[in-house]
């Protein structure tokens, strides 16, 4: 199950995290973030325990989608080593977002 990333958390989940992060900036109010929502679930089950994988609510967690200059939703941010690596704006198929997770492993 894919975690959930908060303003309190993401440092601690996000960026001291020693395995490839990928974090889904989303909305309840966002159409394609409802797409993009079981297949980031799915990639969660699928890389468990060789990647860490979760979301941040826009709307609940502002400061860290002001941190990272997030306009548009859904935003996939992919972090290692705590550095911002790569980025998905907008919907994207599943084998896309594997693909950039496979590369940092």
């Amino acid at each position: 199950m894919a975690l959930e990333f908060t303003d309190s958390n993401f440092e601690e989940l996000v960026l001291k995290s020693d395995k490839p992060v990928l974090v889904d900036f989303w909305a309840e109010w966002c159409g394609p973030c409802r797409q993009v929502g079981p297949l980031v679930e799915e990639l969660s089950k699928e890389y468990e325990g060789k990647a860490v994988i979760g979301k941040v609510d826009v709307e609940a967690n502002s400061e860290i989608s002001v941190q990272f200059g997030i306009r548009n939703i859904p935003t996939i941010l992919f972090f290692k080593g705590g550095e911002l690596v790569d980025k998905q704006v907008g919907y994207a198929p599943k084998a896309t977002l594997a693909a950039k997770i496979d590369a940092l492993l």
